[in-house]
């Protein structure tokens, strides 16, 4: 099953650094290890955050649920790995919550890796398969306004700011929604962007390479 509209993403990226690919259960204790270790850095910005540590056959079952929303083309939710997948550096999607011919990215970065520019090249990754892997018109990016680190992706990957729509993302248990900064590139802005400049391999379900 594909998903509604376009094609589906790749399986699996690789950039120059990294491996971006859709989740395994046995990648449970390396997604463990990298959100144990980063919890002060993600509960400002991450709701799910609040929950955790979590048990690791509760990861195992999470990551389950994630493939099988890939598989079944409702929603692309990816790891971060080296470029050898023996460490997890964070994670990130194309999520098809934002209407049809669209895409959104997510992403977040374990702490020990903050600010060495993976959120940036894996969002590159992203956005490029959206748009000439899926053939989608639009991808969006959403960024709480007090998250300045998050807000500096969009803005050098050469997205547009559309504007801050007032309580859109989730807050904690608890909270209050968040406001959001979008971020839009569309298809025909892809070649004059700094996107189109990260070079990347992507790859189907059976390891065979997409061709683009």
């Amino acid at each position: 099953m594909t998903s509604p509209g376009f094609p589906p993403p790749p399986y699996l990226i690789r950039t120059k650094r990294l491996a971006i690919r859709c989740w395994d259960p046995r990648d449970a204790p390396l997604l463990k290890e990298a959100l144990d270790t980063s919890l002060g850095h993600l509960r400002p910005w991450m709701p799910w955050a609040a929950d955790e540590p979590k048990p690791l056959e509760e990861k195992a079952e999470l990551l389950r649920a994630f493939r099988a929303r890939f598989d079944l083309g409702e929603d692309f939710v990816y790891g971060i790995f080296t470029r050898d997948e023996s460490e997890v550096v964070g994670g990130t999607g194309l999520h098809t919550r934002v209407g049809p011919g669209a895409l959104e990215v997510g992403y977040w970065v374990r702490a020990s890796r903050v600010g060495q520019g993976f959120a940036r090249e894996s969002t590159a990754a992203l956005t490029s398969a959206a748009f000439r892997v899926c053939g989608v018109d639009r991808v969006e990016i959403r960024v709480d306004p007090s998250n300045a680190a998050s807000l500096r992706i969009p803005r050098a990957l050469g997205f547009t700011e559309e504007g801050t729509l007032r309580r859109r993302l989730p807050g904690r248990e608890g909270d209050a929604p968040r406001d959001a900064v979008v971020f839009a590139l569309f298809a025909d802005e892809l070649e004059a962007s700094p996107v189109a400049a990260v070079p990347l391999e992507a790859y189907d379900p059976l390891g065979r390479p997409i061709r683009f």
